[in-house]
């Protein structure tokens, strides 16, 4: 008498989401098994210690063969060792190039080189993440910044399809690209108090605006200039900002700009007599802040002149932050009633960004 038995064979990689994040985070195999022990796993798998051992080491060694192929996420698409579901493989990705925020604020605006690399030792005693997390997150920095720095386009588009992010982390790669390649200061003790958010979201805005590939600005672009048209401060556009002087150098145009803005303000501002007596200060530190962009260094310290030059003083005088959108609206919306000025459109330019990135920047 012969049976008849139906055999399934499966080759499905399995997944565990909780190990994969022990992993990420650095932690060892031990570390991560005592980890498991401690959240309860024997008691509701039933499972003894010998067995959550060795399920740990599988895992891990699934992890570390796949690892290869995260460095270039398409050809964990495309290869057929792992079986691994497209839905996994995207959380996969998505968290392998994940970042801790108290990481890239002690790397933001630094280069990628080794010389930043020696200093994650230092960088993991003071944030308490890993060591070897810390090195995952700076190699995933420098290896999104290589393969997109002669890249044609779209900053954003082009880290999305090579790294397969989410719109969302593909931004937030674009942020640490943009700031490395212009190395923007974000470490000094007056700009600690801001997220890498906060600065995430200038970085969008300057590349949306300031770039070479800047809206209206690539027609004009020789294209010996393409490669970096995201990454590069559009240095025409810089130079040309030395016109603006003029707003605070003509003593007319300065004594008109500021009784249009007190005439359109007055009776809707709670610190109306402070911006009228600290107006001709912050004009020209706004215009001054502009007209300094040529230099390297002034671009560099971009963020620690915006803070000492507007949001430093207006903090002291202690101006609520609706008071400072309705000053910014119409210190840049006034320009416009001034007949001797005659750069309007490189004003909304630049005022445009610094009104968005100076709102966020300001912490009431």
């Amino acid at each position: 008498m012969t049976s008849e038995l139906d055999i399934f064979v499966g080759n499905t990689t399995l997944i565990d989401e909780d190990v994969y994040r022990l992993w990420l985070d650095g932690y060892s195999v031990t570390d991560a098994v005592a980890l498991r022990v401690r959240s309860g796993i024997l008691e509701q798998t039933g499972a003894t210690a010998a067995v959550l051992q060795s399920d740990t080491m599988d895992h891990y060694r699934t992890f570390h063969m796949l690892e290869r192929l995260l460095h270039a996420p398409p050809k964990l698409l495309h290869q057929l060792i792992f079986q691994i579901p497209p839905s996994r493989q995207a959380l996969l990705i998505e968290r392998y190039y994940a970042f801790d925020e108290a990481f890239v604020r002690e790397v933001l605006g630094k280069k990628l080189s080794k010389g930043t690399k020696k200093d994650l030792d230092d960088i993991s005693t003071k944030t308490g993440i890993t060591l070897k997390s810390c090195r995952r997150q700076f190699d995933n920095f420098k290896r999104v910044f290589k393969v997109v720095e002669e890249m044609r386009g779209s900053l954003v588009d082009n880290i999305q399809q090579h790294f397969l992010l989410s719109d969302r982390l593909a931004r937030d790669y674009a942020a640490i690209v943009f700031f490395a390649n212009n190395r923007f200061e974000t470490g000094k003790k007056k700009l600690q108090y801001l997220s890498f958010g906060d600065f995430a979201f200038c970085a969008e805005l300057m590349i949306q605006n300031w770039t070479l590939g800047a809206v209206g600005e690539a027609p004009t672009v020789p294209d010996s200039q393409m490669d970096d048209m995201d990454m590069d401060l559009d240095k025409e556009f810089l130079q040309d900002l030395k016109e603006l002087k003029v707003l605070v150098a003509d003593k007319d145009l300065l004594d008109l700009h500021k009784s249009l803005v007190c005439t359109a303000l007055r009776g809707k501002l709670g610190v109306f007599s402070e911006m009228e007596a600290n107006f001709k200060n912050l004009s020209r530190g706004l215009v001054n802040v502009a007209a300094k962009l040529t230099h390297n260094k002034d671009v560099r310290d971009l963020f620690v002149d915006l803070v000492e030059k507007f949001v430093e003083p207006c903090r002291s005088d202690h101006w609520p932050l609706s008071d400072v959108r309705f000053f910014l609206n119409q210190y840049s919306a006034s320009v416009h009633s001034l007949d001797g000025f005659r750069h309007q459109t490189l004003w909304d330019r630049y005022m445009g960004t610094l009104r968005g990135c100076l709102l966020r920047l300001y912490h009431d």
